[in-house]
């Protein structure tokens, strides 16, 4: 049967398998400044949906983009940078980032967007709008499934991102453009028109009556409603938005979205959250906002770009079933003392060691060679980002104070306080993995 033929049948699957979805338990790991601003999390974004659906959230979201995989049957890898300063020249490590291959084909990959797709439909607002990343390989399919979830009639618009990158062949035109698929939840749904700039034909003023003319260096133009092309970059290599995610958005295409389909306040998710770019967009937007992801990577490096903006969110683990491959060990010195002629103490942390079982950690050859190089000479430099927590609750890590890799790496610190009673660590590598490390201090 041709994969038409099997729509029917993918739909009546995906819908059961939608309404017997259990949710997840999830539990609260890091708490970053305010925690009703944004929510991070790592997990499966099914049993997350349907966690969100019993604890208040259908219907109360008004913005939903994903960037799913894209059907491209590949295997997604990254490069890693890591500087040491006892080894030099390190070369760039290949590491496993995610995997775009469906075991039963397309219909595997249609049933899981189908499901996702019912779920995402139930927790918009009746004001709300979802937006679908994607591009030639299964766009097509998806504006089908869509049509019969959300209704042909709450279609609005099929977006062309277009951008210079990618590759070229002699087989067929240069590929340089992805498809959005716009769709409403009601004939009620908030949107916002953008403008942009038409330049006039030959860059010349037709002095219209009634019609405003503006000048750049260019020539002539008017100001119009933004049509359904958009010409964006896409990250380049040595920008600062740069997370070194293999499948990063560039956040001036999200925020298009975003100012387009909500208002300041409002909820915004991503299901398929990679490195956060929907949250950084929504941090800066006056957004509250959902990102959930199931990889280690995606995870960490979400967390480290909203630490560094300054977001305010709490993340959140799947506490059933989601564990890492990888098995970490690291160890901190913990030590507190009075100060002298003073009621006061100084806790000091000392991270002294770390070490990874990298037999799973989705390295080629000539990366694991290097890594265990590494870990012999000097494993600390394998650590991405980590921070302390002085006055640890027992329940969630609330940074104090936070140290990132870079040219001066610290990894040890020291604070001045009346009390501690227990200290918390929170370590993430350059491969995602997540470690806490507590001690208590106190009598």
């Amino acid at each position: 049967m041709s994969l038409i033929g099997q729509l029917k049948d993918i739909l009546s699957e995906a819908k059961s398998e939608y309404e017997k979805a259990e949710p997840g338990a999830f539990k609260p790991v890091i708490a970053s400044g305010d925690e009703g601003r944004g929510t991070l999390v790592k997990g499966d974004n099914l049993k997350f949906m349907k966690h969100l659906a019993e604890n208040g959230f259908n219907g109360k979201i008004n913005l939903i983009y994903i960037d799913p995989p894209f059907f491209s049957k590949a295997n997604y890898d990254t490069l890693i940078k890591i500087e040491s300063d006892k080894v030099k020249d390190i070369p760039p490590i290949k590491s496993y980032a995610y995997r775009d291959i469906w075991a039963d084909g397309m219909e595997d990959y249609l049933r899981m967007m189908c499901v996702r797709l019912y779920m995402m439909r139930d927790l918009l607002s009746g004001d709300g709008s979802l937006w679908v990343h994607l591009d030639w390989h299964v766009a097509h399919y998806v504006k089908v499934l869509l049509d019969e979830i959300f209704g042909e009639k709450n279609f609005i618009n099929e977006v062309i991102w277009t951008y210079k990158s990618g590759g070229t062949s002699k087989r067929h035109f240069s590929r340089k453009h992805d498809t959005l698929l716009f769709y409403a939840k009601t004939k009620n749904y908030y949107f916002e028109p953008q403008t942009e700039k038409s330049y006039n034909r030959g860059f010349k003023p037709y002095r219209f009556k009634g019609v405003k003319e503006y000048r750049d260096e260019l020539g002539w133009y008017t100001m119009v409603n933004m049509k359904d092309v958009w010409q964006i970059d896409m990250v380049g290599r040595t920008s600062g938005e740069r997370t070194g995610y293999v499948t990063q958005k560039p956040e001036a295409l999200i925020a298009r979205i975003v100012e387009s389909c909500s208002r300041e306040g409002d909820i915004c998710a991503d299901f398929f959250g990679g490195s956060g770019t929907l949250a950084s967009v929504c941090h800066r937007a006056g957004r509250r906002w959902i990102s959930c992801d199931i990889g280690n990577q995606a995870f960490a490096e979400a967390g480290k770009r909203l630490i560094k903006a300054g977001a305010d969110f709490t993340a959140m683990e799947q506490a059933d079933g989601i564990k890492d491959k990888e098995k970490v060990t690291a160890r901190a010195g913990f030590s507190v003392e009075p100060l002298a002629l003073s009621d006061k103490s100084v806790a000091r942390v000392a991270l002294d060691s770390y070490n990874i079982d990298i037999k799973n950690a989705g390295l080629d050859g000539a990366s694991e060679k290097t890594v265990k190089n590494l870990l012999k000479i000097d494993p600390l430099c394998l650590i991405d980002y980590w921070s302390v927590d002085f006055n640890f609750d027992g329940k969630v890590h609330k940074p104090g104070l936070i140290f990132f890799a870079g040219k001066d790496k610290i990894f040890k610190c020291e604070k001045i306080g009346t009390s501690f009673d227990r200290i918390s660590v929170h370590i993430a590598d350059v491969f995602g993995n997540n470690t806490f490390i507590s001690e208590k201090i106190g009598k």
